[in-house]
């Protein structure tokens, strides 16, 4: 294949995981922000102290964004190695993604029991952490084999 192309191939793999990622982070942000308002209002509306703490639960999807970035330097690094580059870094930035949409949702949820209860705080934060490893899972894994195709 003529280098021009497999360049090509090599900046849509890039390109496709930090924006897959990057989307899901944002939809699992605002999924989640908008429950942490909402959690807000209620405890407003009821002359009640408001968590402050809903914040960390709404910005949990956003570090996806950043395991998006490590991979894509990766895939730039290799340049001229394959074709099939495009590939690796969609489907590791759909993964990535999801788990900051699926995070973005349970996020939401421990939002709503938060505002409403005001205690488990830890526990919703150890199933947001479960749900973030699927993606450092993938980066690592990624990474790992971004390292053998370029040996």
């Amino acid at each position: 294949m003529e280098g021009g192309i497999v360049t090509q191939f090599k900046d849509l793999g890039a390109i496709l995981v930090l924006a897959l990622s990057g989307v899901g982070s944002a939809c699992g942000a605002g999924i989640a922000s908008m429950a942490a308002i909402g959690a807000w209002k209620k405890n407003f509306a009821q002359n009640k102290p408001a968590a402050f703490m809903l914040v960390i639960f709404a910005a949990a999807p956003l570090t996806q964004t950043i395991y998006g970035m490590v991979v894509m330097r990766q895939l730039m690094v290799l340049a001229n190695t394959g074709q099939y580059l495009w590939s690796i870094g969609a489907f590791a930035g759909l993964t990535i993604g999801l788990s900051a949409f699926w995070q973005g949702k349970a996020a939401a949820v421990a939002c709503d029991a938060m505002g409403e209860t005001g205690k488990g705080f830890g526990n919703y934060l150890v199933v947001l952490g479960m749900t973030e490893t699927v993606a450092l899972f993938v980066m690592s894994f990624t990474l790992m084999l971004l390292r053998l195709i370029a040996v």
